[in-house]
């Protein structure tokens, strides 16, 4: 169900798992700097790192992105304060958690937690992977209460985990969101639109999951990669990315397209390039 708007509620998670984005990295060519080169030095290599470093994985860019993130989100900019978020959305997908919204339900949680015992055995978290592992798939707390969301709040202040959290977010997330609009000729708000219907929706094979979406969009538009117009195609897959958002309640509220992401595109921001002012859910942000 939609949730009302509050200051501080959770809005909106994904709808699947996200997986299979691995294939992604397959027939994605990436072209080495040689060891040799000088730096400075004005090589067609250099350049070609130059332009490679423009997109959505550009360290500024980056944060702006977390940040967009997180106003829809976390109805703030902060999201390096989320870490230690937790709580249960009544979305039918458990707990929701940390800086992208990481679900019990969803399997996303268990992998970072897996990631960060492997990193740091008999972590506060370790000892809920059992039933971390029983939960996945539905939205019940069978093991997990009432310790887990105390045991979450602690290991939150430990830098390792911190870096796990980031670490999946990018691996299931963001790096694949980028590549593929990368490999789509789409410049950074398109990868940043890429990015955050991955969040939202998974990247499954689900109707109305990313893939799907993308689908949707290359039916109506040839994106910039087949000699399209970009901001046509972008335009296609804010279009299907709003009814893929219609399709369940909980997300039906779809502003951070219609007064986000669209306004950046009707000012012709393709490079998502600050100030930015957007509203999410009726609150105004900014970034300047």
């Amino acid at each position: 169900m939609h949730h009302p708007h509050t200051s501080t509620s959770r809005r909106t998670t994904r709808l699947t798992r996200s997986v299979g984005f691995a294939v992604l990295a397959l027939g994605l060519a990436f072209t080495a700097i040689p060891a040799t080169a000088q730096a400075g030095a004005p090589t067609p290599a250099a350049s070609h790192l130059e332009a490679a470093a423009t997109g959505l994985d550009d360290p500024a860019k980056k944060d702006i992105a977390m940040q967009l993130v997180s106003s829809a989100e976390n109805s703030t900019l902060d999201w390096k304060g989320q870490y230690g978020y937790i709580e249960d959305i009544d979305d039918g997908r458990g707990y929701t958690a940390g800086i992208i919204g990481f679900c019990s339900g969803t399997g996303d949680m268990l992998d970072l937690v897996e990631l960060y015992t492997e990193r740091v055995p008999g972590n506060a978290l370790a000892g809920y992977l059992p039933a971390l592992r029983e939960v996945d798939g539905t939205d019940s707390h069978d093991g997990l209460d009432p310790g887990f969301t105390g045991a979450w709040a602690r290991a939150a202040s430990d830098p390792a985990f911190q870096q796990a959290q980031n670490d999946e977010r990018d691996r299931v997330y963001f790096n694949p969101a980028v590549q593929q609009g990368k490999a789509d000729g789409i410049g950074t708000l398109g990868q940043f639109a890429y990015y955050d219907a991955i969040v939202m929706h998974g990247g499954g094979g689900d109707r109305t999951g990313f893939w799907a979406i993308r689908d949707m969009a290359l039916s109506e538009a040839r994106p910039p990669s087949q000699g399209g117009d970009e901001v046509a195609y972008l335009d296609a897959f804010l279009d299907a990315r709003v009814w893929a958002m219609r399709q369940e309640e909980a997300h039906s509220n779809t502003s951070r397209v219609d007064t986000a992401q669209r306004v950046f595109l009707r000012a012709g921001n393709l490079n998502l390039d600050p100030p930015l002012d957007w509203h999410v859910y009726g609150d105004a942000f900014h970034i300047g």
